[in-house]
C-alpha cells in the first residue's frame, strides 16, 4: 500500500492521527468526517494513496463499492435518514480538498438538514445530435 507522509487521510489509515473509524479491513477504511455536514456524514477511502478517480485503479474501486453498500446500510439502521448522497469530487476545479480518493456517504433527513446540492437543467442547450456527438468523442477513448 502506498502512504504519502504529507497525506492527512495515509496519517489517518497509519493510526499517526486519531479518527472516528467505524469500518476498516485491509484496502479500506470508514470513518466520521470531522465536517458532519449532516448526521453520520462519514468518509470511505482506499488505505492505498491513490489521489482521485483519474488515478483510481479498478480493483481499489471494485473494493471500494463493495464496501459502501456495507457502511451506508450501517449509517441507514443506526440514524433512519429519508435518503443518502453519494459525493466524490475529483481535482481543485471540482472542489476536492484532500488528495486522496474518499467517498462522502451524506445521510439526508430532509430539505433543511444543511446540505445543498443543486443539478442545472441544461437538456434545452443539447440536441440528439450533440448528445451522439458526445458519445462518440468518449466512447473513442474508451479501452475494454
Amino acid at each position: 500500500m502506498s502512504h504519502q507522509e504529507d497525506c492527512i487521510f495515509c496519517k489517518i489509515v497509519n493510526k499517526e492521527i486519531p479518527a472516528a473509524i467505524i469500518y476498516e479491513d485491509e484496502e479500506t477504511m470508514a470513518f466520521v468526517d470531522i465536517a458532519q455536514v449532516t448526521k453520520g456524514h462519514t468518509l470511505l477511502i482506499p488505505k492505498s494513496h491513490e489521489e482521485n478517480i483519474f488515478e483510481l485503479k479498478a480493483s481499489t474501486a471494485a473494493t471500494l463499492f463493495q464496501v459502501a453498500p456495507k457502511v451506508a446500510n450501517a449509517l441507514k439502521a443506526a440514524f433512519s435518514p429519508l435518503g443518502m448522497n453519494l459525493v466524490n469530487n475529483n481535482g481543485k476545479a471540482a472542489s476536492q480538498e484532500v488528495f486522496h480518493y474518499h467517498l462522502h456517504l451524506i445521510p439526508r433527513y430532509g430539505e433543511e438538514d444543511g446540505f445543498k446540492y443543486h443539478w442545472t437543467n441544461n437538456s434545452r442547450k443539447y440536441s440528439q445530435e450533440d448528445l451522439a456527438n458526445i458519445r462518440e468523442q468518449v466512447a473513442r477513448h474508451l479501452k475494454n
